[in-house]
């Protein structure tokens, strides 16, 4: 009963959010859980394209990074650098990529996407470059507004940090302190506000269910 009622309740949510997206120009779709979001993910992407991803925890627990190795693509896969300069070049060819794939840190009611990165690439693939853009995101990533997207990515991030085993302070205090650590995640804040010039371009995918951080 609570589960339904749970489901229930993140379906009407995500309903409203995924009108706005689509009014905005994109295209959203809603999903029940980490199945149907694999298998979201895959129809959207034809065989033989180039596939390229941004550091996720969702995209981990939908299994999407496994089925892209053995699948029939050209996946860009960063995971697979043995080097700091490898890894750089897998990301620089994602730019070229016909699909780039990762997930959102927030999205508001009103179908505002906001980003945050440490480097940059995630966010400056999402704004340009790549063909298509599918973004996997759960019903817990959604908010208000823009002030509680920023409040909730000021929330997760001590704990992004600790996932990426960084040495910020953040990783020591459990919150943010807005430091100047060579490792801060915290560089790049990014709002997609509408996708009317390239419509269709970026691609939603609402999960009914929790996922990430």
């Amino acid at each position: 009963m609570r589960r339904d009622l749970y489901l229930w309740k993140y379906f009407s949510l995500a309903r409203k959010v995924a009108d706005n997206l689509n009014k905005k120009g994109h295209d959203a779709y809603i999903v029940k859980d980490t199945n149907e979001a694999l298998k979201k993910v895959l129809e959207l992407i034809p065989e033989n394209s180039s596939v390229a991803t941004g550091g996720s925890l969702t995209l981990n627990q939908i299994k999407l990074l496994d089925a892209l190795r053995n699948g029939n693509y050209i996946f860009y896969d960063r995971y697979s650098a043995k080097s700091k300069e490898e890894k750089y070049e897998l990301e620089r060819k994602a730019f070229f990529a016909d699909y780039y794939i990762c997930s959102a840190n927030a999205i508001t009611e009103n179908g505002e996407i906001a980003l945050l990165d440490g480097n940059g690439n995630r966010v400056a693939a999402v704004i340009y470059g790549p063909k298509n853009v599918i973004l996997v995101t759960s019903v817990n990533k959604i908010v208000s507004n823009l002030l509680e997207a920023r409040e909730r990515i000021r929330y997760i991030s001590p704990m992004n940090s600790k996932r990426l085993d960084l040495n910020t302070p953040c990783t020591q205090t459990g919150y943010c302190i807005n430091c100047a650590s060579a490792q801060r995640i915290c560089n790049y804040y990014t709002i997609i506000e509408s996708g009317h010039r390239h419509p269709g371009r970026i691609k939603v995918i609402l999960v009914l269910e929790e996922l990430g951080l």
